[in-house]
């Protein structure tokens, strides 16, 4: 178990790994982790070096699919459980079991893909990554995730290890950020709550990614939830109205935290 912070960001993951060495190939692992490409290098290197006895001494591995976006490390960690043991899970136990044909990869996809579903976990604003393109799967017609969850394909790049190398992108990220924030100590950049007008809310603000309006989180968690469910997934700007995921508005959260 991995429960280290990386960065200045709280990562909660629950991964994939599949086994590429021959003599165990096929074999999968399910497991938590804040820094994805650290305990990959962890699992490679065995159990003395921090990897799990399961998967020491029979790699390589690949880290090939992550699950990420849990509010919390309990969170993951039930669901890193109900995906290890689907039999003993309250949540799960409409799923079939595995068929003498069925290849344990493709077993553990279609748990997955049956845990999306449900809840608590068809409420959460989850990212479903693939790590590895040539391990993807298409989720099936019946099973597809809900809508406000991504869909991602490629490395977690925020886990270099040479945190000297920065993409272009982060720089002009970090370049904007960093520009509002010499605005807000200069108070060129009035926040002010469009629901509540309530100002100096930099700390709790989310902007809508379309128009760009300020609002406490709580005002507008209040407006998306309209006192029916317990965790936000969508609802209409009150401003200019257009459909907004609420993994998008936390996101923007980063930028005045």
């Amino acid at each position: 178990m991995d429960n280290e912070i990386a960065g200045t960001r709280t990562f909660f993951g629950v991964y994939l790994l599949f086994c590429t060495n021959i003599k165990y190939k096929g074999r999968t692992y399910i497991g938590y982790t804040v820094n994805p490409n650290r305990r990959i290098k962890q699992h490679n290197k065995g159990k003395k070096s921090g990897g799990a006895w399961r998967t020491s001494n029979k790699g390589p591995w690949e880290m090939v699919l992550i699950i990420h976006g849990f509010p919390n490390d309990i969170s993951a960690l039930r669901f890193e459980w109900a995906w290890q043991h689907p039999y003993r899970s309250r949540r799960l136990k409409h799923i079939s079991k595995k068929k003498p044909n069925e290849k344990m990869y493709d077993f553990c996809f279609r748990i997955l893909t049956e845990m999306l579903q449900v809840g608590p976990w068809n409420r959460l604003p989850l990212t479903i990554q693939w790590l590895k393109q040539e391990y993807a799967r298409d989720f099936p017609v019946n099973g597809l995730p809900p809508l406000h969850m991504a869909i991602a394909f490629g490395p977690l790049s925020d886990f270099e290890d040479d945190s000297s190398s920065t993409s272009s992108v982060s720089s002009d990220c970090d370049a904007v950020v960093s520009e509002l924030k010499k605005k807000e100590n200069k108070n060129e950049v009035g926040h002010e709550c469009y629901l509540c007008n309530k100002i100096n809310i930099q700390k709790y603000a989310v902007t809508c990614p379309i128009c760009a309006v300020f609002m406490h989180i709580i005002c507008v968690a209040d407006v998306f939830l309209h006192n029916e469910d317990l965790i936000p997934v969508s609802g209409n700007c009150p401003a200019c109205k257009a459909i907004v995921l609420w993994r998008d508005l936390v996101q923007n959260k980063a930028l005045f935290s």
